[in-house]
Order: C-alpha cells, then structure tokens, then sequence
C-alpha cells in the first residue's frame, strides 16, 4: 500500500455506508452473472469440423473444367459465370501463402465460420499457385477445393480472373443466411 493508501484507509475505517433506497442501486447491484462459456465444448466442436474434412474428398457436386469450377447439386451453372465476372462483391479474403495443410485447413474453417456469422456471401481464399513448394507444384490448391466442396455453406467457387490471382486463387460462394 502506498502512503496515501494508508492514510485514507485509517481516515475511513469508522465510516458506516449510507442505506439508500433507490431502484437504480437495487437494478445495478442485483445484475444476474452472464452465463459461462464452454470453452472445451467449442474447442471439441471446432476439431470435429476439422477431422470431418478429408484431403481426399472426391467432389460429389458438379464440377466444370476439372480444379477451375465447383457448383453444388441443385444450384443454377449460371452462379459460376456471374461468380467469375464479379457479379457478387468479395467481401472478406484469406491468404495461405506459408501455411501447412494442417494450418490451412483449420484457418480456411474458421474463416468460413465467421463469415457465417457475419453474414459474409462472397469470400476470395489465395492459396498460391505453389511456387514455394518443394516441387514447384501447388499443395494447397486440390486440398483448398476439395474441402470447399465438403463445406455445406459453400454454394459454389471458381478460380479468379487472371488478374485477380489466377490458379492461385479461388473466389467462393457461401449460402445466404
């Protein structure tokens, strides 16, 4: 305690506290506690939606010119056209660059989770076109559009315009919420 400290805690040690009858003293002091947060539960619930995504996933939907374009069973091929001339606004974007799939995959999940939340629709991910890989070849490319196409918010995704980053990138369609 320091000096002052001191002296006002003998200065008050006789002071007796005022018995005020008011609604808002009552309201102020008698807030409920917020409730807890299961921490272990979301962290349980966040590695289920990791382990649900597989790097060996086949796509199951529509898929146009082999690793450009995916559209989900039941969506309009049109969605893939206005998705590459821009026709949704890309709201949010993520970068991989550096990234192994492990770290990928859970950033690229959590990134669609929050986007959810925010309400987001139109997302760019850039996974680069694998020139910092040991053999030159993109790692994260299949991997990106395989769990993409597992993700029941993804409607569609299709490779960006060359001058947009090309192979290297990939702008996705989330459902609307």
């Amino acid at each position: 305690m320091t000096e002052d400290e001191d002296l006002f805690s003998k200065e008050c040690k006789d002071v007796t506290p005022l018995k005020i009858k008011s609604k808002l003293v009552e309201i102020a002091t008698k807030k409920p506690k917020p409730k807890p947060i299961a921490k272990q539960f979301m962290q349980d619930e966040k590695n289920a939606l990791l382990d649900s995504l597989s790097d060996e996933y086949i796509n199951a939907g529509i898929e146009l010119d082999e690793d450009s374009f995916y559209i989900r069973e039941g969506h309009s091929p049109d969605i893939i056209k206005r998705l590459k001339r821009g026709y949704w606004a890309v709201q949010g974007s993520i970068d991989l660059h550096g990234m192994v799939t492990d770290e990928a995959k859970a950033y690229v999940v959590n990134y669609i989770q929050e986007c959810k939340k925010k309400k987001v629709r139109c997302i760019r991910i850039i996974h680069g076109k694998g020139y910092g890989s040991k053999n030159k070849e993109p790692v994260l490319k299949k991997k990106v559009r395989g769990w993409l196409a597992q993700k029941d918010e993804v409607i569609a995704y299709a490779q960006a315009q060359k001058h947009d980053g090309g192979s290297g990138v990939v702008i996705v369609l989330l459902k609307e919420y």
